[in-house]
């Protein structure tokens, strides 16, 4: 099948509804119409008040419309008769899901599980506008918009082999990208995506920066290696007071004493029969950010810690009152780079959306990604890396 290269020019693969296993979909009508084909060939239009129902058949897709099939087929492509169309689209079995909507194109196959593997392929704006709002919800200020859609922009551009081997580039999931929509409620995010066209983040190497983000520090970021094996020259720890007065700045957790020793004693071997170890069991205080329990000596990582018992983040003192380990802590996320409600804060305050990034990311700079990939290519890169 030869597609329209205007249709699809510069657009990227991603998978959606990974989440799921799906083996009925229904794909109808939003905005423009669709035409629909099955291996090549074109099978239906879908217009107003219409809809296809694609189900899994042996190895292969079923297309219905209405209660007519109109074959079985390998792939299916639903493809928008004009530019930045979009479509509805929703799970029917095992279990019904909630409609979404997206823009552009899809392409649906077979997965290796034999459910449905469905693929945006989607534009750059369309899907950064719906990550932003996936990630960052609405309602904020534009700079801020325009942080995410700075480094979403480098992320896109960064992992576009990521999931290659399942034939697509990203997913919608947040080890990728959370993309659960097209953009649906804040123009505001278009506006911020068009104002950092084709800018991307770069690091003192000039390699694309990875631009990791959280809710909330409390206060200071992380440094890298407390929370990974391995450190992120970039990513070094910030004191950050323009969070500190936000909702998710502080939290509180109670855990039984018996579970919390239990814990300890079990996994790292906590060493209760030392008289000064013991008393300090439930006790433990942090001014600023610390990667292990009481000392490093012990090996007992505080990321660790936070996983096991769901903790917010890592950054907590904690005290026992009765039998309960009460944790105070600072924060919500694994601390490293940009504090998102510290950002949101500091595009209030009036400060640039590369102001910000330069708060939180150290010696980085934001460049066009076309004048980008020329300077990789010549002696500049070679001078800088070496």
């Amino acid at each position: 099948m030869v597609i329209s290269n205007f249709c699809f020019s510069q657009s990227y693969e991603i998978g959606i509804l990974r989440r799921y296993e799906i083996n009925d979909l229904l794909i109808s009508y939003h905005k423009g119409s669709y035409n629909v084909y099955g291996d090549g060939e074109k099978k239906h239009t879908i217009l107003p008040t219409e809809s296809v129902e694609i189900k899994v058949s042996g190895n292969q897709l079923s297309l219905i419309q209405g209660v007519q099939p109109l074959g079985v087929y390998d792939t299916i492509w639903i493809e928008e008769s004009l530019p930045n169309h979009s479509f509805r689209i929703q799970g029917l079995k095992p279990k019904k899901l909630k409609e979404r909507k997206y823009n552009n194109n899809l392409r649906i196959t077979i997965d290796k599980n034999h459910s449905i593997k469905v693929v945006n392929l989607v534009r750059m704006p369309n899907y950064l506008a719906g990550v932003i709002e996936s990630e960052g919800g609405g309602g904020r200020h534009l700079e801020y918009y325009k942080v995410q859609a700075t480094l979403s922009r480098t992320y896109l551009l960064s992992h576009l082999k990521k999931h290659a081997k399942e034939g697509f580039q990203l997913c919608d999931q947040v080890h990728c990208q959370a993309y659960h929509n097209m953009l649906i409620y804040t123009p505001t995010i278009i506006d911020a995506v068009q104002a950092t066209k084709n800018i991307v983040m770069i690091d003192a190497r000039f390699k694309l920066a990875n631009g990791f983000f959280f809710a909330n520090c409390g206060g200071q970021t992380s440094e890298s290696d407390f929370v990974w094996n391995n450190a992120v020259s970039y990513c070094r720890s910030v004191v950050d007071t323009f969070c500190i007065h936000t909702r998710q700045a502080t939290w509180e957790k109670r855990i039984p004493k018996a579970a919390w020793k239990e814990y300890l004693v079990k996994e790292f071997a906590y060493p209760v029969s030392d008289s000064i170890f013991r008393n300090y069991l439930y006790y433990f205080t942090q001014e600023h950010r610390l990667a292990f329990y009481q000392i490093p000596q012990l090996g007992i990582p505080l990321r660790d810690i936070r996983y096991h018992f769901k903790l917010r983040s890592t950054w907590f003192d904690c005290h026992l009152e009765g039998n309960e380990v009460v944790l105070n802590g600072r924060g919500f996320g694994h601390g490293v780079g940009l504090c998102q409600e510290g950002a949101m804060n500091m595009a209030k305050q009036g400060y640039s959306y590369s102001q910000i990034l330069q708060f939180y990311f150290s010696k980085v700079g934001l460049i066009n990604y076309f004048d980008y990939l020329f300077f990789r290519q010549g002696k500049f890169y070679d001078t800088m890396i070496n």
